[in-house]
């Protein structure tokens, strides 16, 4: 399995600190940081080349992009959305072309949980976000939530989507994968149950599961026997790996944390993932606050990276 940190900028110092740390390599998440991506729609080919040989010059691989968080005119039902759909073939191209495995699936918008976003303080003051079903619905209550599409047009423009891209995927050696709605509840987009049937109504070797231990956590499941389900049947393509105090169902909301800090026993996770045969990424993510760190977080993320690299030893 490969530690790899969700990319902060993309400088020679950023570069350098992450292979320092002892990091595997990182994923793009922001789509403006790749010339062409927010611009023409998709990725300037020799742009994208020159950025994965600068990530590889320092002994990391570049395992993932993402497009732009701001949702495609398709999944908008706007004129001129069938161009998004060409855009991203054209993107899924131009990865295979340079060896980029992983495109994260365009499906997330704001939902109503995110008006139940809460601040927590924890050891000696660190910061954290976190969600509360409380806050949410006094939200709702105060000023109702408004869908940008509706959760049925949002699924079928989703499998219409997922259905022309997957063949492309496929030829191309590229893989698909969709993170949970977070927080996870049954009125986002990307719903728990929403999140495998995509997986279910568009079957794919290439179409998978980007698989968020805090996220599934903080819906309620016993995260080694989730990920026996999925991992046995080679669904987990990718995981983002944090730690998360308390569940919706149990606790009406979560509080994010730090690695250490957290209910996740990491150690039974990483365990669970190589008993069901994963060995790709695990992008840490979602760091703490900590007094006296830079904007990039680094000491959050060398803690995290140092905590899972002695979590991979004593497994190994």
């Amino acid at each position: 399995m490969k530690i790899l940190l969700r990319q902060c900028d993309l400088s020679d110092e950023y570069l350098h600190f992450v292979a320092q740390i002892g990091a595997d390599g990182i994923d793009i998440h922001n789509a403006e940081s790749i010339p062409g991506f927010i611009e023409q729609g998709y990725p300037d080919e020799k742009a994208l080349r020159r950025i994965k040989e600068r990530i590889n010059g320092f002994g990391l691989g570049l395992y993932r992009i993402a497009p732009q968080d701001e949702p495609l005119d398709f999944m908008l039902g706007n004129p001129g959305g069938e161009k998004d759909i060409e855009d991203l073939k054209r993107t899924i191209e131009i990865m295979g072309r340079l060896e980029i495995p992983f495109l994260s699936t365009p499906f997330h918008f704001d939902h109503p949980g995110h008006c139940g976003a809460v601040k927590f303080t924890h050891r000696c003051g660190y910061q954290m976000g976190g969600f509360s079903v409380d806050k949410m619905n006094a939200s709702r209550t105060e000023k109702p939530w408004e869908f940008r599409v509706t959760i049925e047009e949002h699924w079928e423009r989703s499998l219409e989507l997922l259905r022309a891209l997957v063949p492309v995927a496929e030829e191309n050696n590229v893989k698909l994968i969709t993170h949970p709605g977070d927080p996870p509840l049954s009125n986002a987009y990307v719903s728990p149950q929403r999140w495998t049937d995509l997986m279910y109504q568009v079957p794919s070797t290439h179409n998978g599961l980007l698989y968020c231990v805090g996220t599934r956590y903080e819906s309620g499941v016993n995260i080694c026997d989730d990920i026996r389900r999925y991992g046995r049947k080679g669904q987990i393509f990718h995981t983002h790996i944090r730690n998360v105090r308390g569940q919706i169902p149990t606790h009406g909301g979560y509080q994010e944390v730090s690695i250490d800090d957290g209910d996740i026993d990491l150690f039974a996770v990483l365990k669970t993932l190589r008993e069901v045969g994963f060995d790709g990424g695990l992008q840490l993510d979602h760091m703490p606050d900590y007094a006296y760190d830079d904007q990039h977080r680094k000491i959050a993320w060398a803690q995290a990276v140092g905590y899972v690299q002695a979590l991979l030893a004593a497994l190994y």
